[in-house]
């Protein structure tokens, strides 16, 4: 199969793409990967923020972000203003062509242009709408400000994180918003199969909260169950700089690894150790544990030598790399994970990252556009997916909607 046959999966579904910033745009483009056509409506002359954030692809504009592009790929830009009742006419009859609605905006802004579920299935019953917000579309918590930051300090997972008495710390990953745009993508293609069999739509409502709390392993578990969540290190997960680089290597999730562990340290004294007998003993004795996996690290040169003992003996083990060595690694290029996208003005074109998966043994194709300006594709969408008449489309043009 070629990369391109991979997008047949979903070809045909249409989306009416709401949604800005990261949650929204990262599962509409995940959708759009795998095939489906993808209609952005952006803010005449704003359009979506984060076309302004750094680093900028086109000198000469300040609209070009590579962040918009990675996540908007492959999607049409259709600029409307809602304020204008011809505006909402157009989006109107865009859903009444589309499969799924998606949006990200706080409860109760699609309710005021009168373009929230209840309103869109009057005129279109098998509609699915997806919501994704923070706090979810119920609960006294429904209308606060959500960003991916706010919702780890909420949700108990920047505090888990603190490993103790360190001070909390701000995570770099966007998690909240990059997991509620993976659940949206699952459960929109979840209601896209219903609707095959019964022709029913759904409205749908993604949390970021709740994503995030999902996410965790143990520790919700055992706080649910009557048990306490530690706050301290997590035993079995190992980081130690050996030279001028860090090594990772985990010692626990797997039956006979500690066993293993101290055959290629040349350590077989410790089986009979008390203090590491058992996995419940290794816990409570931690800091003994990391003090002997040091100890024995601390005697290699380099990383590389410490992997090669570890590696032969098919131990979890990684060095920590750099994200500059990342994008540039072999497994991943072998993946194809950064693909190219054309830009007007650059002819190397802007690489951005694919959709985490293969179909079929293949890559996905990479996206063939960008919607660099926004709005530029309004014209063709009056055209070619609305079928309005020339005259229509003149005078909305007269108007100042197209």
């Amino acid at each position: 199969m070629s990369a391109t046959d991979t997008h047949s999966l979903l070809d045909g579904y249409k989306i009416c793409d709401f949604t800005r910033v990261l949650a929204g745009p990262y599962c509409t483009r995940l959708l759009s990967d795998l095939g489906a056509a993808v209609y952005k409506i952006e803010k005449p002359n704003e359009g979506d923020e984060i076309r302004y954030v750094i680093p900028q692809m086109n000198g000469e504009t300040g609209d070009q972000s590579a962040y918009f592009a990675r996540v908007n790929a492959g999607k049409k830009s259709i600029a409307l203003d809602f304020k204008r009742a011809e505006a909402l006419d157009i989006v109107r009859d865009l859903v009444l062509q589309c499969d799924v609605v998606i949006e990200n905006f706080s409860p109760g802004v699609m309710a005021k242009y009168h373009l929230d579920y209840e309103s869109l299935k009057a005129i279109k019953p098998d509609l699915i709408y997806c919501s994704i917000s923070g706090f979810g579309q119920t609960g006294p918590l429904r209308h606060m400000q959500a960003y991916a930051h706010l919702i780890n300090a909420f949700s108990g997972m920047m505090e888990l994180d603190r490993s103790g008495p360190s001070p909390p710390r701000v995570s770099n990953l966007q998690a909240a918003d990059v997991l509620a745009g993976a659940h949206a993508f699952g459960l929109i293609c979840a209601a896209l199969l219903r609707k095959a069999k019964t022709g029913q739509g759904a409205y749908l409502d993604v949390s970021m909260l709740e994503c995030l709390i999902c996410a965790d392993d143990v520790n919700f578990a055992a706080l649910l169950n009557g048990h306490e969540a530690p706050r301290k290190p997590r035993p079995s997960m190992v980081i130690h700089q050996v030279g001028s680089n860090y090594l990772a290597l985990q010692i626990g999730g797997a039956p006979g690894m500690w066993e293993k562990l101290i055959r290629i340290m040349n350590m077989p004294d410790l089986a009979h150790d008390e203090r590491f007998a058992t996995g419940p003993a290794r816990r409570k004795n931690w800091a003994e544990v990391l003090e002997v996996i040091y100890a024995w690290l601390d005697q290699c040169s380099s990383v590389d030598e410490a992997l090669a003992l570890l590696a032969a003996e098919r131990f979890p083990s990684v060095p920590m790399l750099q994200p500059e060595e990342i994008i540039h690694h072999p497994q991943l290029a072998l993946r194809q994970a950064f693909p190219v996208v054309t830009h007007p003005a650059l002819p190397q074109g802007v690489r951005i990252t694919a959709s985490p998966y293969h179909v079929d043994g293949a890559p996905l194709a990479p996206p063939v556009n960008v919607p660099w300006k926004i709005g530029e594709d309004t014209l063709d969408v009056l055209q070619n997916v609305l079928k309005y008449s020339p005259q229509h489309i003149q005078s909305l043009q007269e108007k100042g909607l197209a």
